[in-house]
């Protein structure tokens, strides 16, 4: 087992792998940015050490000066966390090229399930169902209407190295296909230095249904009870649970079969999630796989009782993975909402500045806060608004969500605002209640409603 590990990353993700760390008996080393010399994690961590200016460009992706830190401070393991350098392959290759294990899959697979056209066909090879579109890259519009004609409109227009909602475009017809093409291409171009595109059928009415695989490097594989994440902003989660409404454990099973046949198809090792859309028949096609941990991994260790980071951990040092999937027993609900500082009413424009008081209510049965805010805390601007996950687990779906209304009631930040109270009117929404939402009912049915309630500014 490892003796130290280096945790590439900050806030709420770094406190979560520190803490595993130090239950496991192992040294941690956080790294900061100037800006961050105050937070939770740098004060957890056995080791802390500054990698660079407050913008990430010149500290948490700083790839050479993360590095001279773990050698520097003798770490043998770099966790990634979620974000930042974890699926960045050249940052795992110069890792490894220096001596570091990385707590994650190999660079080869990072590169090729980065790459959404060459993850799709890769899967697709495997046998696993993937979403109506392009076979690999396509180069201009022409290409683009030829798949069209074959799969019918409307379509969406994805960067090939996407992520983020950026390079991507909804086509509803041909007029406007080639215009629409050349705007996701030169975002694409911008965003990632890479404008290779593909084309995949819109389908509509569907669930974003993931599941969380683990491979060891002897061929073990567990899957996990799957995450409803369906409740979405531009592209971005909102608000995830465990299980989906609907699916049987028949169904279930047939996930995580495509799931295994997938990571074994890959030799994969380490931990992953893959993202499917669910129609309304049930059937699941595969949209991309995160190699990394996941923002909502959570709510899968509140229906397992399993330790996440704790099992990554013991894979990449080596060890067989110590429970089978007779292990792994779905109990009850639980359900993860994020706490971001920003201003939902002003568009969701990010807030930043210090805490003047907090109180999260971690108290009672099946609640759980992931969050690296304490009074004092400078929330700031140069990264992402969210500051905390608030998770609840009860015995059903019903429960779990009157419980988290009673923490989003009991919930105080002051000193930045926070989207609590719109995560409350989302949760009392009638529909997300029933649990029968689907991946644009939030953008396009619930938030024009929620913004013509809002009060009129005089």
């Amino acid at each position: 087992m490892f003796k130290k590990v280096l945790v590439a990353n900050r806030g709420e993700i770094a406190v979560r792998v520190i803490r595993t760390l130090k239950e496991m008996g192992i040294k941690s080393v956080a790294i900061y940015s100037s800006a961050d010399a105050d937070s939770l994690h740098v004060k957890l961590a056995d080791e802390a050490i500054s990698v660079g200016g407050p913008k990430s460009k010149d500290s948490y992706l700083n790839m050479k000066n993360i590095l001279s830190a773990a050698l520097l401070t003798g770490a043998e393991a770099i966790h990634p966390g979620y974000g930042f350098l974890s699926e960045n392959e050249l940052f795992v290759e110069m890792a490894e090229a220096v001596g570091l294990k990385w707590i994650g899959p190999s660079p080869k697979v990072i590169e090729l399930m980065g790459n959404k056209a060459n993850a799709r066909e890769s899967m697709r090879a495997a046998g696993v169902p993937v979403i109506p579109g392009s076979e690999g890259f396509i180069r201009d519009a022409s290409e683009a209407k030829a798949v069209a004609d074959r799969v019918g409109y409307p379509l969406l227009l994805k960067a090939a190295a996407g992520g983020g909602g950026k390079g991507m475009r909804f086509v509803y017809s041909a007029d406007e296909l080639a215009d629409k093409f050349d705007d996701a291409q030169r975002e694409a171009k911008a965003a990632f230095g890479d404008e290779h595109m593909y084309v995949e059928k819109v389908m509509e009415n569907v669930r974003h249904i993931e599941m969380q695989v683990m491979r060891d490097r002897f061929g073990n594989v567990l899957y996990f009870p799957e995450r409803n994440c369906s409740l979405q902003r531009n592209n971005q989660k909102v608000m995830e649970e465990s299980p989906a409404l609907g699916v049987t454990q028949e169904m279930r099973d047939n996930l995580g079969e495509i799931a295994t046949k997938a990571v074994n198809a890959l030799q994969y090792e380490n931990t992953g999630t893959l993202e499917f859309l669910q129609d309304h028949d049930g059937n699941f096609y595969f949209m991309e796989m995160n190699t990394r941990i996941q923002v909502e991994h959570p709510v899968t260790e509140m229906v397992t009782g399993v330790d996440l980071i704790r099992m990554q951990i013991e894979v990449a040092a080596g060890e067989p993975l110590s429970v089978s999937q007779a292990d792994i027993a779905l109990k009850g609900h639980a359900l993860e909402v994020r706490l971001n500082a920003e201003q939902p009413a002003k568009n969701f424009a990010p807030s930043a500045g210090t805490i003047d008081f907090a109180f999260l209510p971690t108290g009672g049965p099946g609640i759980r806060i992931d969050s690296a805010i304490y009074a004092g805390d400078k929330i700031q601007p140069f990264y992402d608004s969210m500051i905390g996950k608030l998770l609840v687990h009860a015995n059903n779906r019903a429960d779990a969500v009157t419980k988290m209304d009673r923490i989003l009631d009991e919930l105080v930040v002051h000193g930045v605002s926070t989207n609590a109270e719109f995560q409350k009117a989302l949760l009392h929404d009638p529909t997300v209640a029933r649990g029968m939402f689907d991946t644009r009912y939030l953008e396009k049915e619930f938030l024009p409603r929620w913004q013509a309630s809002l009060p009129k500014a005089d």
